[in-house]
């Protein structure tokens, strides 16, 4: 594909001030002496230690470089990267590294910007750059990750983990280096760079930075200079914790490959995996990679010098990826804690801006992220997005003119019926979700915390993309919603992966709604969203586009497919293929050209079955799973087992669950349902959550529970629970159902209770997975 329409247009020239006095980002804490045995207490990172001699040949940035010199150009990236040779380091830094006089300091060379941004003499500098840092082995980890607010009138500032090593040649200090990224203000644009000095006990070189690479399609330049710097040594408070965490998230990462080894390892499949960072002009891509069969298959970063020496930690913007990331993925959460009513839920109720516009009455959350509002300007083809409202909406920075500007479309047309793409929409629904977030977990609830807490945490996204850019420039703003987050390439794979792979669970616990993240991922024939405009018409719900591909695009495609997709402004694609691979870029000349990926990953699944049947579809296969419809269909229950009363028993998510017994009489009753496991299938996996309550008071079994699965009229017992396992709370439990691949079976709960004391057992939120 080498257009599509997830895009916006670049922010208009920004009118920066004339550069005041910057602020310095700091952490606060108190600094004592070094402490070297608890630094090497940590758990260590893995790869560690280094095994070099320290024998490394250097011309470029040398230890006398590094004490002084004024440079006048950026060097080769490989300058700043870990050689070969490297020893292990012989001091450790802990303590807060500070640049001194960023704001005058080093060159600025203009590459693109037709909106004059290096007009304002802030833009051609550093902003205030400091950081706290401990180490842990070779490995220098920041305190703080992910984007910081510097109050530099034109850029902010992440800082990345860096690597410490000896070198022969350094004189017996230390030699450090660091990846940083500038973040335009109030937008999504960045600019990745790397650092390097020398340092030991108590002193330390100057600092030697530069930026070579960006993703970023209106704004592109080279930076680089060189200053002094100050080392404040002292035990880091949380020193130890932030070692240990980082230990384990590179623990904890995907297994990499370079791409090149993709054909390597499925030598059958005839892949060329050239095919892969294809269609996009090779300057403006920033890095690639393919997810299958649970490797990591990764492309280079190219910069203008070379690659980037810390590639795995490159960051890059979301973009409108954060549409399905962010806003989208909030609402499948939201729905599994409080049912799918969220979605139908009206701004007017969340949203007190809304008052007195008429134009977004009955205007619902669901219609937000499907960008069918109603209300526009033109229908045409990202016409409104391209226009004067929306580039005040994206050069707004104060919460309320954002919010003003976002609620200035008029009704055109009723809510539902007609797509016109708006990032504003987008920044409406996340809003309202918000409000909605905080009637029911309190006043201090954050959509975007809940979405980091409860989604990107536990799936193991790294710290430098639990982040997301705010409103008036400020970590107690308002999260924009449909742009502003980030990625490093092991994020991207690891949240496809718990879509597209991992069904929206976490550890067997279904963390996201499954009928609408189905939705959302294309595996309902019948709710595929609405029908976006342009030459080539898709699909999209929830934040999250779907094309079609059909024979017409490749003859190997026995039957037509659809892929669920993110997309972002500039040249950003991530899209999560029906056999369980996902395909990524980032780039930044407005090239969107995927289709030579998914005709390799066919190669090496197919992804629809052909007419051997030989393909799995990965699919959620219950009816009604948590019972939100309020009725028993496509369930089989006694009466009245279907139940939404709150007084004594909540639903584990939503309003409704299924009730059996609690009347302390004698009785029996039931809930079943009938699913048929496709042979093609290696796994097929029940989940649900279960509460038991009892008044019984001996310990004695009286009441019972029992889940079978009904083959051909034969009953396999499963599990069995009585009054003596009362859990107080809902428990989640999984089983394995992959031995009934093939055929129809009916599970079957049973709950039973004796003339005693009531006994309840409540089911909510079950679901049969296959893959």
């Amino acid at each position: 594909m080498t257009s599509s329409p997830p895009t916006r247009r670049p922010r208009g020239v920004r009118c920066l001030a004339t550069a005041t006095a910057l602020l310095t980002v700091l952490l606060a804490g108190v600094f004592t002496a070094p402490s070297p045995a608890l630094a090497e207490s940590a758990a260590p990172v893995p790869g560690d230690p280094l095994t070099g001699s320290g024998a490394v040949p250097r011309t470029v940035l040398t230890a006398a470089q590094l004490s002084s010199a004024t440079p006048t150009d950026t060097v080769a990236d490989s300058a700043f990267a870990l050689p070969a040779e490297a020893a292990p380091p012989a001091h450790t830094f802990e303590g807060t590294l500070t640049l001194n006089g960023t704001a005058t300091a080093g060159g600025y060379r203009k590459l693109k910007d037709p909106y004059g941004y290096s007009d304002a003499e802030a833009t051609k500098h550093l902003p205030p750059f400091s950081a706290t840092l401990v180490q842990n082995g070779s490995h220098l980890i920041p305190t703080v990750r992910g984007l910081r607010y510097t109050g530099n009138t034109s850029w902010n500032l992440a800082v990345g983990t860096g690597r410490a090593w000896q070198e022969d040649g350094d004189g017996g200090r230390t030699r450090a280096a660091l990846p940083f990224a500038l973040v335009e203000r109030n937008a999504n644009c960045v600019h990745n760079g790397v650092l390097s000095f020398l340092f030991d006990a108590s002193s330390i070189s100057q600092v030697r930075y530069q930026i070579t690479a960006e993703t970023c399609a209106y704004h592109q330049f080279d930076m680089w200079g060189q200053v002094a710097a100050t080392y404040q040594p002292g035990t880091v408070p949380g020193g130890e914790a932030a070692r240990d965490a980082y230990a384990a998230e590179v623990a904890g990462r995907l297994p990499t490959k370079p791409i090149a080894q993709l054909a390597t390892d499925h030598p059958g499949a005839g892949v060329d995996t050239s095919k892969f960072g294809a269609g996009i002009t090779p300057t403006a891509l920033s890095t690639y990679g393919f997810y299958y069969d649970g490797v990591n298959y990764v492309g280079g970063c190219q910069t203008r010098q070379g690659q980037y020496p810390f590639c795995g930690q490159m960051l890059l913007p979301s973009y409108s990826t954060a549409k399905s990331a962010f806003a989208g993925t909030a609402l499948l959460r939201l729905a599994q804690r409080y049912g799918t009513g969220v979605a139908d839920q009206r701004l007017t109720d969340l949203i007190p801006e809304t008052v007195g516009k008429s134009a977004w009455s009955n205007v619902t959350v669901d219609h937000a992220l499907d960008m069918t509002t109603g209300n526009y300007t033109s229908a045409g083809f990202e016409v409104d997005e391209a226009g004067g409202t929306m580039t005040d909406f994206f050069l707004a920075e104060p919460y309320a003119t954002k919010m003003d500007k976002a609620l200035s479309f008029r009704r055109k047309t009723n809510p539902g019926s007609k797509w016109v793409y708006h990032t504003s929409d987008t920044f409406l629904a996340a809003r309202a979700m918000n409000n909605y977030l905080q009637n029911h977990a309190g006043s201090g609830a954050d959509l975007f915390r809940m979405l980091r807490d409860e989604v990107l945490t536990p799936i193991g996204i790294s710290p430098d993309a639990r982040v997301s850019s705010r409103t008036d420039n400020s970590a107690d703003g308002v999260p924009f919603g449909g742009y502003g987050m980030f990625w490093t390439k092991d994020d991207v794979a690891k949240f496809a992966k718990f879509l597209n792979n991992d069904a929206g669970a976490v550890a067997g616990t279904q963390v996201l709604h499954p009928g609408l993240l189905a939705d959302s991922m294309q595996q309902n024939p019948s709710q595929r969203g609405a029908t976006t405009s342009g030459g080539a018409p898709m699909h999209y719900q929830n934040g999250f586009w779907g094309r079609e591909f059909t024979s017409a695009d490749n003859p190997a495609y026995t039957q037509p497919f659809h892929v669920p997709f993110m997309s972002g402004y500039g040249g950003i694609t991530i899209a999560m293929m029906p056999n369980g691979s996902t395909y990524y870029y980032f780039s930044d000349n407005n090239e969107f050209s995927w289709s030579a990926a998914v005709t390799e990953s066919n190669k090496l699944t197919p992804m629809v079955s052909g007419s051997g049947g030989d393909v799995c579809t990965p699919a959620q296969l219950l009816g009604n799973p948590g019972f939100e419809t309020g009725t028993r269909t496509p369930w089989t229950a006694s009466p009245g087992v279907v139940d939404s009363r709150t007084s004594s028993y909540p639903a584990h998510a939503g309003k409704w669950k299924a009730w059996l017994n609690g009347s302390g009489r004698t009785n029996t009753e039931a809930l079943a349902q009938t699913v048929t496991i496709p042979a093609n299938c290696t796994t097929a996996t029940l989940t649900f959550h279960l509460r038991i309550d009892t008044a019984e008071t001996q310990p004695a079994v009286h009441d019972t529970l029992r889940l079978d699965a009904v083959e051909d009229g034969t009953a396999t017992r499963l599990a069995s629970w009585s009054n003596l396992d009362e859990t107080g709370d809902y428990r989640s439990h999984t089983f394995d159902l992959t031995p009934y691949r093939g055929a129809s079976v009916t599970l079957r709960f049973t709950g039973a209770e004796d003339r005693s004391r009531q006994s309840s057992f409540l089911i909510d939120d079950a679901t049969v997975r296959v893959r």
